[in-house]
């Protein structure tokens, strides 16, 4: 049974999350045992250059080129230090999943040299993962998606109706990360039947209010104290509403290039105008999420299903304040936590990495058209070997060709 690293950065770009994982079969059969989880915080400077990377008045081509390699190492150092929680030898592992962290997720079309382009960028690069700890990696997983005319998000979709699908209720994956999205998964259904798409900002805002509120001396808000001592205006959450992100239906992705500095500096902006400052505009984004997140529910989730059960996980899902407000919008839902079954809401995206990359060796596709748009279902991710070489790929086609992967 191979052991396997997952490695994952997000939106709000606080860390490298590392996830070791013992996997035993494949596909539908896919068993799991997690020895370890860790956040690798990333180091002084590291998070302010992500931001500007991912903000096209300050993202430079020489500030992209080296953070791609500086984020490569300290994706490295994340696994390896999992390896060493977990009391197992990085020679012990037999694969890394490196999602990366992303810096611009283009979705919609735009012309370029006369092709319509749609594009996505995840910096961390692969080559210094496997030189640095000698296992094959597997990275990049958004871009195949992308040419097959899908959006290259959710990636998660696979790997949530691998781990919760369940035949007799619907379930939703709800993941609160610095971007909110959802996997459905319909009772008894199969992967055909998956919808799967972002809501819209899930922590991005308020993560970035608070960091400009202290001054870089708090970067959350840390069991939502500040959105229950502020006031929610309701009016700048109806002016927020009006995106026209909220107005498209799914499939649909989105990320810091549409909720990211700009936006937020538009947001500002308009609560000094309207006296909404400190804890009251904390509270106003929270209410913001929440009320963007119900929205979701109401329109593409709850007409077609009944009695769901959704299972949260992602920073979000440690917030009390955003939670109890979710209960109070959407009573009909039966809300739970990943923890529930076995798998830490903090470590299930890193998780889903380390699945994706066993089942890239193993040759099985792993988007879901449904939920990204794509033409059809294709491989995803890119291979880079580790010291081994190719020997552990041969293993594992070898027992593909034996059905034992």
């Amino acid at each position: 049974m191979p052991l396997v690293i997952g490695l994952m950065s997000g939106t709000s770009a606080d860390g490298v999350d590392a996830a070791l994982v013992q996997i035993e079969g494949g596909a539908r059969s896919i068993r799991l045992h997690l020895h370890a989880f860790h956040t690798l915080p990333f180091p002084s400077g590291m998070r302010e250059a992500i931001l500007a990377a991912s903000d096209p008045r300050t993202g430079t081509v020489d500030l992209l080129c080296r953070l791609n390699v500086a984020l490569g190492e300290v994706f490295a150092e994340a696994a390896l230090e999992v390896s060493r929680r977990a009391g197992i030898t990085i020679s012990e592992v037999d694969l890394i999943g490196s999602h990366g962290q992303t810096v611009q997720h283009l979705p919609e079309p735009s012309p370029l040299g006369g092709y319509p382009i749609c594009a996505t960028l995840q910096l961390g690069e692969p080559s210094v993962i496997a030189e640095r700890t000698g296992v094959m990696t597997v990275a990049d997983f958004r871009p195949r998606d992308m040419a097959a005319g899908g959006e290259g998000a959710p990636l998660a979709p696979y790997v949530h109706y691998v781990l919760f699908g369940d035949v007799q209720r619907p379930r939703i994956v709800h993941n609160i990360g610095g971007i909110s999205n959802v996997t459905v998964l319909p009772a008894g259904g199969g992967l055909v039947d998956v919808l799967a798409f972002d809501t819209g900002p899930g922590n991005i805002l308020i993560d970035g209010a608070i960091g400009l509120l202290t001054s870089g001396q708090e970067l959350f808000d840390k069991d939502g104290v500040r959105a229950r001592r502020g006031r929610v205006h309701q009016p700048l959450v109806d002016e927020l509403r009006a995106h026209p992100f909220f107005h498209r239906h799914p499939p649909k992705s989105t990320g810091r290039e549409a909720f990211g500095a700009v936006f937020l500096d538009r947001v500002l902006a308009r609560g000094v105008e309207l006296g909404v400052t400190g804890d009251d505009l904390i509270a106003t984004l929270t209410a913001f999420t929440v009320a963007t997140v119900a929205e979701a529910y109401r329109y593409f989730i709850l007409p077609r299903h009944s009695a769901v059960e959704s299972i949260l996980c992602g920073g979000g899902s440690r917030n009390p304040m955003l939670t109890s407000w979710l209960r109070r919008e959407l009573p009909e839902v039966v809300w739970r936590v990943s923890d529930d079954f076995g798998i830490s809401a903090d470590a299930l995206e890193a998780v889903v990495f380390a699945i994706l990359a066993h089942e890239t060796v193993c040759g099985r596709s792993t988007n879901v058209p449904s939920a990204t748009g794509a033409e059809r279902e294709v491989i995803l991710g890119k291979v880079v070997p580790g010291r081994n070489g190719w020997n552990w790929f041969q293993q594992r086609s070898r027992e593909l060709d034996h059905g034992q992967c």
